[in-house]
């Protein structure tokens, strides 16, 4: 399969391109953000988040960036008042400038990793069968990118919708509202107020700075090639409401039009639309940016599980039929109400119909729930539960049925499965097991006598926050996961719609699941004092490539010695289960992670397992002992080493060692410990493995420079080089070659996994606390001559 640079490539930063990539990240994708211009807006364009928007912000825990805006309780319907107030922890509507919106999401999204480059206007576009190709031109001249898929939320005049040739029908505006941001007039607040020449809307802002929108009653729109001048806004002002504000200070000047068009697809193979560029409508009433940052938020977790290789087939494409309905009747509710706010006398009679009508409250309801997005309810089975579709519900502060219990998985980006008390609760968590990689259980105490939602056995909830399926029968959780997620472990080359050979979200090399953790109840369990006390006791460790091997003999060591041990591995999930097993049948602590190391995204995948195993079991996430131990062999003659296998030995041998140290700085405290693994070639020379010793000997120099950087926190870092040691080559099996390497050594023997798993104990003890930046040679004397 063809190598890519990035899982996804998202056009357009955004909030909804930030939005999205954040997601992406939260999922494990590696992503690139390509946008066009050099620095933020600073036009604050879009100003109201719906009580839906504010809900899916505070399940990723990013309400608090935003601090306390304004809340609104009441909205309108095409000019016509309408209280917003719904069941919902952030009713309403809030004000909070797009600006604001932008950097908080920006920040967090790159934060998560997300590789965002300004300066960059795509060119051109071309799709192939595993990946797709995106040309730009960068502030260094053209720039040529690949990826797994490509998302475009670039806006009206999507530079992508149009290089992928979608399709894109509708009208153009017929009228329009002219607004401006204007420091330094003294008008009166104006909402929605119909005069005989036209609608005139004001607002004074805290810091002074008066918004203004003006609309001349049977004026056209206007072809634009710019925004329009402030002397054309102050005058159909003047002409509206006979009010000079010509002497203020123009911040910002726009026009928006009622255009309306819809995508026909937001997706095509490889290529997807969210946000203004799968849709064009008037911003009335603060809906577009909603609708955008809904489309990121159900995209992302099912584009990043499909780029992984985790989806089960045809998730992605339930992202087009989900989110283009809903678009469909956003956009029937915008055109309704442009109808109703731009319209002249005509409309008068309609709009006083309108405004009995609201006072019914099923009606109003009606409305305040279409605007907020609280109303959505997504495609399910006819005899599925009533809750399946719609967003989680939102019990009161202090009950267990709503969001508050599954409030940790979702922050991570995560699927839920909430069990509560009942005779197969035990049988529902155990069918969920099979993708603990993906979906978190969560165990509810009894729900409190009014708490939602009574009377259901279990909810399974997707990664953004809809019921997927509630219900009591454990084959039917089965069913409705096996829509949702691949088990982990299973072979992601079955296919998915719009992708037969299965292709789609396996980028080269990249993983099929993420790590599952054992148990899988959420259930904080804390140290137990009471076992045998070792070096480690108390101390958590994690150990790479630990399913075999000297990896399998140090996790065993060290859980021994009292550690709490992350077994990890990148294949064999039977046996890092049997490493555990053995472990915890020995009176020790251990739970498996499974990442790819080597590939885009593999340490952030790597950590988010790491994390929330130590969180379950600790209540924290620090880890004391990182062993890096993960490596490949190279076995291919100089002379025949492909370049696409020198840089295999090279991203798994050196590049992952370096980025898992970097990110496990945040979580290992003073006095901790790092251990590489490098190797006895790096010492003894052997032609047909120049590539491999060339990697571990820059593994090597990962001890000697950052010992200089830790040692002011009394970390060290070590390497320990193997020489010759036993593992499941078939070579140890075979007597003539076991005597020929035990000649090599100084002890007339082959090494021993137990060997080295010794010394790398003895270095993660505090016996070692003297030594750092030191090459410990393990080869049992080979290096002697």
């Amino acid at each position: 399969m063809d190598a890519v640079d990035t899982h996804v490539i998202v056009v357009g930063a955004g909030p909804v391109g930030l939005m999205l990539a954040g997601e992406l990240r939260l999922g494990g994708a590696e992503v690139i953000v390509l946008e066009t211009r050099d620095a933020p807006t600073t036009e604050s364009r879009a100003s109201t988040l719906h009580a839906r928007t504010m809900e899916l912000l505070d399940q990723r825990g990013l309400l608090d960036g935003l601090g306390a805006p304004p809340r609104e309780p009441m909205g309108h319907f095409g000019g016509v008042p309408l209280s917003l107030d719904l069941p919902s922890p952030h009713p309403g509507q809030w004000k909070v400038p797009q600006i604001r919106t932008e950097e908080l999401l920006g920040t967090w999204a790159t934060g998560l990793g997300a590789d965002l480059r300004r300066g960059h206007e795509v060119t051109g576009l071309a799709q192939h069968p595993y990946h797709v190709t995106v040309e730009a031109r960068g502030p260094g001249g053209p720039v040529r990118l690949t990826a797994r898929y490509v998302v475009g939320c670039d806006g009206e005049r999507s530079a992508v919708r149009r290089l992928a040739g979608f399709e894109f029908p509708g009208h153009d505006a017929e009228r329009e509202l002219i607004r401006a941001d204007v420091d330094g007039v003294e008008i009166p607040n104006r909402r929605f107020q119909r005069l005989p020449g036209g609608l005139a809307i004001a607002a004074r802002r805290g810091d002074g700075v008066t918004r203004v929108m003006v609309h001349e009653f049977g004026r056209a729109a206007r072809e634009r090639s710019a925004e329009p001048e402030f002397a054309e806004i102050a005058e159909a002002w003047r002409n509206v409401t006979g009010e000079d504000i010509t002497g203020g200070t123009p911040l910002w000047v726009n026009a928006f039009g009622d255009a309306s068009r819809h995508a026909g697809r937001y997706r095509d193979r490889r290529v997807l639309l969210a946000g203004d560029a799968a849709h064009q409508q008037m911003p009335i009433g603060g809906q577009a940016l909603n609708l955008g940052l809904q489309d990121a938020v159900n995209l992302g977790w099912k584009l990043a599980a499909t780029a992984l290789g985790r989806a089960a087939p045809g998730l992605l494409d339930s992202y087009h039929r989900e989110r283009h309905e809903v678009g469909r009747r956003v956009l029937g509710n915008i055109s309704a109400q442009a109808r109703l706010l731009l319209g002249g006398p005509e409309v008068e009679a309609l709009r006083s119909v309108f405004g009995e009508l609201i006072g019914y409250e099923r009606v109003r309801a009606h409305l305040a729930g279409m605007i907020s997005g609280l109303d959505i309810r997504y495609e399910a089975d006819p005899d599925a539960h009533p809750l399946t579709g719609a967003r989680l519900p939102y019990a009161e502060p202090g009950t267990a049925g709503g969001l508050g219990a599954a409030l940790g998985p979702l922050r991570a980006g995560r699927g839920v499965l909430l069990v509560f008390p009942g005779p197969d609760a035990a049988a529902l968590a155990g069918a969920a097991r099979s993708r603990a990689g993906s979906v978190d259980t969560v165990t509810v105490p009894a729900v409190p006598e009014g708490g939602e939602p009574a009377g259901v056995p279990a909810l399974l909830v997707r990664p953004d926050g809809y019921v997927a399926w509630a219900g009591g029968d454990p084959a039917g959780l089965t069913a409705a996961l096996d829509r949702w997620f691949r088990a982990d472990g299973a072979d992601a080359s079955a296919g998915s719609a719009g992708d037969p050979a299965g292709k789609a979200g396996r980028p080269a090399a990249a993983p099929t699941t993420t790590p599952p953790t054992t148990p899988t109840t959420r259930t904080p369990q804390r140290v137990d004092r009471s076992a045998p006390m070792g070096n480690l006791t108390g101390k958590t460790a994690l150990v790479t490539g630990a399913s075999r091997g000297m990896g399998r003999a140090t996790a065993e060591r060290l859980a021994r010695e009292g550690a709490l041990v992350a077994v990890h591995y990148s294949t064999g999930a039977d046996a890092a289960a049997e490493v555990v097993a053995g472990i915890e049948k020995d009176g020790g602590r251990a739970f498996a992670v499974r990442a790819e190391l080597g590939v885009p995204g593999d340490v952030h995948e790597l950590f988010l397992a790491l994390e929330q195993g130590l969180k379950e079991r600790t209540g924290s996430t620090e880890l004391n002992i990182l062993v890096n131990n993960a490596g490949v062999m190279g076995g291919v003659k100089p002379e025949d080493t492909t370049p696409e296998q020198f840089d295999r030995l090279f991203a798994v041998n050196a590049k992952a060692p370096f980025f898992i140290i970097q990110r496990a700085l945040a979580n290992i405290p003073d006095g901790g410990r790092i251990v590489n693994i490098s190797s006895g070639l790096t010492k003894f020379a052997n032609p047909d493995e120049i590539a491999y010793a060339m990697s571990k000997g820059a593994v090597e120099m990962l001890a000697l420079h950052y010992a200089k950087l830790l040692g002011p926190r009394n970390i060290t870092i070590n390497s320990v080089a193997p020489g010759i040691t036993r593992n499941d080559n078939p070579l140890f099996d075979i007597p003539e070659a076991v005597e020929a390497m035990s000649g090599l050594s100084a002890f007339n023997r082959v090494g021993e996994p137990r060997d080295v798993a010794d010394i790398i104990a003895f270095l993660a003890s505090d016996d070692a606390r003297w030594i750092t930046g030191s090459f410990v040679d393990a080869t049992g004397g080979t290096l002697l001559g």
